[in-house]
């Protein structure tokens, strides 16, 4: 009996029309955003910590630092600081993201088990985990660019780029942050997280010019992947364009690619062995 069923089975399959397949990236965007309809709260609550920063820092302590050298000349403290808080709140977004909420749906929800279990792959996966990363941020850059802008502190029209740029830096951060997560064992190796990104929020000429290091420590901040993304949207919002910006923005790119090719392969490589 069951080889009639199989059959009759089989033969509707065939009448059928078969749906085109989605890209498997955008159904994890999509649960995502189910999940987070209901804890909008922590959505909003991302811009407050930028917002913070550039209210007590940038404009309180402005008014006793006074002018300081930007790209184009000297400028106030608060325009200077600004796209460096721009910058560090996607880095610091977009890390949160893809590490501590990716290990707990990696080690205890299962998620991306169940996620594989699907015709999903897991370039699906890191890709959906990423763009969800960069919708976030988006939507952080966004607001915080509405208060540079209200607050007189763009002076250029090329800051129309610098929502890209902050998801640009948002990619690179996020796909590094998800490929270091595959590696981790337990909740005490993010300390490591906190070791690298809190001496770049501090030392990427974020509260500074880079002038004021020396020459030896001077180069190591301009390899950093956080001084990159400052260097490009102060650049922007200052009018500071120039060829040596498309480099900053190629970094990025580099890094982001790397990220999401090693965190492809590691889920691969943890779920499907």
């Amino acid at each position: 009996m069951t080889a009639p069923v199989l059959g009759e089975a089989a033969g509707l399959l065939r009448v059928l029309p078969v749906p085109s397949r989605s890209p498997g990236s955008l159904h994890i965007v999509e649960r995502h955003a189910r999940v987070y309809r209901h804890a909008w709260l922590m959505l909003v609550s991302g811009l407050l910590e930028p917002l913070f920063y550039l209210l007590s820092i940038g404009v309180g302590l402005g008014h006793l630092v006074g002018p300081v050298t930007g790209p184009g000349g000297p400028i106030g403290y608060t325009a200077f600081v600004a796209p460096a808080l721009l910058a560090s709140s996607s880095m610091n977004g977009a890390v949160f993201d893809s590490t501590f909420n990716v290990f707990f749906r990696l080690k205890y929800a299962k998620f991306y088990d169940a996620a594989l279990a699907t015709p999903m792959r897991p370039g699906d996966v890191a890709l959906g985990e990423i763009t969800w990363a960069l919708i976030r941020g988006g939507l952080y850059a966004c607001a915080f660019m509405v208060i540079m802008l209200a607050m007189g502190l763009v002076h250029s029209p090329w800051a129309v780029l610098a929502v890209p740029v902050a998801l640009l830096i948002g990619f690179a951060f996020a796909a590094v942050g998800m490929a270091g997560t595959t590696y981790m064992r337990s909740w005490q190796h993010f300390e490591f997280v906190t070791l690298a990104t809190l001496p770049m929020f501090l030392f990427s000429a974020s509260f500074y010019p880079l002038t004021v290091y020396p020459a030896a420590l001077r180069i190591v901040v301009e390899c950093t992947p956080l001084y990159q993304g400052v260097a490009l949207l102060r650049g922007l919002t200052l009018g500071a364009v120039g060829p040596g910006l498309l480099l900053h923005a190629l970094y990025l790119a580099v890094m982001g690619l790397a990220g999401l090719s090693i965190a492809t392969r590691r889920i691969g490589h943890l779920l499907l062995r």
